[in-house]
């Protein structure tokens, strides 16, 4: 009997010792920032560089659902898929890419930028069709490597001595060497390392006189300095970092507290991230500080615009300011690149919100739905997309508004990065051995996580995001492991919450900062991060008082009905777009988009709160799992405006720019119907407010 209540008693304590173990081994903190430092088991920064908040996972570390799997799939199926077939800047024949050489009679930029998303667009979703036409590709860029360490089109000059005295244009080295990071990321190929350690020890013998001289190479060097950083990372070969010391001096200055180098549009959506990537290196806090003045002084000029990005058509002009101007498709993607290394770099969650406000509001309008057109420019306010020459209205002469699949040279072959490198940075891994989920979208990351040995889980994240406010994240583990899960508070959300496992955890994360959970993690642990949406209005005071209507992460456009007029698209193309000989041009034609209905609509606001004057309808998901079109958003919202009479389209065929608002009109109030941003191809974005 003795024995029976002994063994009853130490029952009790243990299982009570367990349900506190359990009970206690979660710890759920907010955070500003993860702690710097390095990752257990993938690529950190070697010291002396600066720590990272973030550490990228190789590609195919994650795996796409939802509508993200949806838009790479389009995008394989439509134009990034098939332009090498169509494009002659992509034609195989007498390609300075392609041969071997260097020699051809074309080749510049236009293979490495598609090749950027191309490649890993393949690996992502394990095309092997797509992965083995990288790979030809790349096989003769390794091909081309001259003796001395010079790779790919033209050809170094010396002189009797050996002295460099000329070499090619340096801008399309670097695209490929971006390429090249990828594929050894992808497949560990051992030709990769040896081969660009040789490239840095060329150009480390290029003289400053040389080095970095012309426009495009000058502006973006910073991508150059980017691939140094990575090779040192892999070898810890001290001399890279004087290389990147070299580098970092030859390109243009992006430091200047009132001025940019350039106001091109795609060169600063670019290269503003250089003196946040050489912080890494000289770790003085004023470098860190001019990205940050750069990203803010070009959206205090030309950015008082909704999604996230900026006017500058191809080049910002003062005095063009209006949200009629537009951007590159260029710009776009090269921001959200900029934003997502940026995240890694600072651990800053705004990066990560402004990588959000461009996809999910300004990208995917400038592409056709079924991915086999582009429009070279779009803007948040745009009533007419056709073939027309606008200047000097918008900053371009030629057809650039067309959706057109030869739009232009560039961002015909550049555009293929944007969803898979969006892709790659939905979870970045952590110094402190976790994982972290940073964009959300559906899917699926497979990684190394907790000390010593690690173990490889896997976290399931379900939702619709941005059209929902509700984020899953299901746990697939063979056996318990303490880690820890960071999971962002986006900057426009207040009182976010979390639940482990159906129980609500205390902890209080401000807009714009992290939750961290620390948990002894096991196989069917549910996480839920509820992040609420609510009807916003911003006020663009810098342009004519005008408003935009957030929800959640999305703005919202007044929904214009499209008709779309087909064309053939070599009539509408720019003339440095040009057709392979054998491209069936009739399978890729052009679209001009007119107004179908009334656009000129300001917002009616009373001094009701916001939430009374606009109704959120939720609608049901698409089936095909593609929410960027008119008939397919699952969610509009109904709101109250009245026509502007002479806000009309101008001379040059464009929107008008904004009326100042408030505007007095004496037009009858009316309902107006608006959609996701994103889904307007036509759009009216920033509104007058009228009275």
């Amino acid at each position: 009997m003795k024995k029976i209540f002994v063994y009853c008693i130490a029952l009790f304590f243990t299982l009570n010792q367990n349900a506190y173990t359990q009970k206690t081994s979660l710890s759920a903190t907010a955070v500003s920032r993860p702690q710097k430092g390095s990752n257990d088991y993938y690529l950190s920064n070697k010291a002396p560089l600066q720590p990272l908040n973030f550490i990228k996972l190789p590609v195919g570390a994650i795996k796409p659902e939802g509508w993200i799997l949806k838009y790479l799939e389009l995008q394989r199926d439509g134009l990034t898929g098939q332009l090498g077939t169509i494009s002659a800047w992509l034609e195989k024949k007498n390609n300075a890419w392609f041969s071997g050489t260097g020699k051809g009679d074309h080749g510049w930029e236009e293979v490495p930028y598609w090749l950027k998303g191309y490649g890993d667009l393949g690996y992502i979703l394990n095309d092997k069709s797509m992965i083995e036409e990288t790979k030809s590709w790349l096989e003769k860029v390794f091909q081309s490597q001259h003796p001395d360490g010079f790779f790919g089109p033209g050809e170094v000059v010396y002189d009797k001595q050996n002295n460099i005295v000329k070499i090619p244009d340096l801008w399309p080295n670097m695209l490929m060497l971006w390429c090249v990071q990828s594929y050894y990321e992808y497949s560990n190929d051992a030709r990769v390392i040896p081969f660009m350690t040789k490239y840095f020890k060329w150009e480390n013998k290029v003289p400053d006189s040389l080095l970095l001289k012309t426009y495009w190479e000058h502006s973006r060097g910073g991508d150059n300095l980017y691939s140094v950083y990575w090779l040192y990372d892999h070898t810890g070969e001290k001399w890279l970092l004087d290389v990147a010391n070299k580098i970092y001096r030859n390109t243009a200055n992006w430091s200047q507290a009132d001025n940019l180098p350039n106001w091109h549009n795609v060169n600063v959506a670019q290269s503003f991230r250089e003196p946040a990537t050489y912080f890494m290196q000289n770790k003085d806090s004023s470098s860190l500080k001019a990205t940050y003045n750069d990203f803010y002084l070009i959206r205090n000029i030309y950015g008082q615009v909704p999604g996230g990005m900026f006017g500058a058509d191809e080049d910002a002009r003062k005095g063009y300011t209006d949200p009629r101007q537009a951007v590159e498709t260029c710009g776009m993607v090269e921001q959200m690149s900029s934003d997502e290394i940026l995240t890694g770099i600072t651990g800053d969650p705004m990066w990560a919100d402004n990588c959000e406000d461009v996809a999910f509001n300004t990208y995917p309008a400038a592409v056709m739905p079924d991915f086999r057109g582009l429009r070279y420019l779009t803007a948040p306010n745009m009533v007419v997309s056709d073939s027309k020459d606008h200047a000097p209205g918008i900053e371009n002469a030629g057809p650039f508004l067309t959706m057109n699949p030869f739009s232009s040279r560039c961002c015909q072959h550049n555009h293929s990065q944007g969803w898979p490198y969006y892709e790659e940075h939905l979870w970045m891994a952590t110094p402190d051995n976790g994982i972290a989920a940073l964009l959300y979208n559906r899917s699926e990351v497979t990684a190394k996580v907790g000390n010593r040995a690690g173990h490889t889980v896997t976290l399931k994240q379900i939702t619709n995001y941005p059209f929902d406010e509700h984020i899953k994240i299901e746990v697939n583990t063979d056996k318990s492991v303490q880690f820890p899960l960071y999971l962002r508070v986006p900057g426009w959300c207040n009182n976010a919450t979390v639940s482990v496992n159906g129980k609500s955890v205390n902890v209080e994360a401000k807009a714009g900062s992290y939750i961290r959970l620390e948990n002894n993690w096991k196989k069917g642990d549910v996480v839920e991060l509820t992040l609420p949406m609510q009807v916003v209005l911003q006020q663009w005071t810098k342009n004519k008082n005008s408003v935009s209507v957030n929800y959640g992460p999305l703005t919202f456009s007044l929904k214009i009905k499209e008709y779309y007029k087909k064309m053939d698209a070599k009539d509408a193309a720019e003339k440095d777009s040009k057709w392979q000989p054998t491209a069936d041009q009739s399978k890729w034609p052009a679209y001009e988009i007119y107004p179908a209905s009334m656009w000129n609509y300001g917002l009616y606001l009373t001094k009701e709160p916001v939430n009374q004057q606009f109704e959120v309808i939720k609608r049901p998901w698409p089936s095909d799992d593609f929410p960027f079109t008119q008939k397919d958003v699952p969610i509009i919202i109904k709101a109250k405006g009245k026509l502007i009479p002479y806000w009309t389209t101008d001379q040059y065929g464009l929107c008008g720019v904004l009326p100042q608002s408030p505007v007095n009109v004496t037009t009858k109030e009316q309902p107006i119907e608006l959609i996701p941003m994103g889904a307007a191809r036509l759009r009216i974005s920033s509104f007058p407010v009228v009275e």
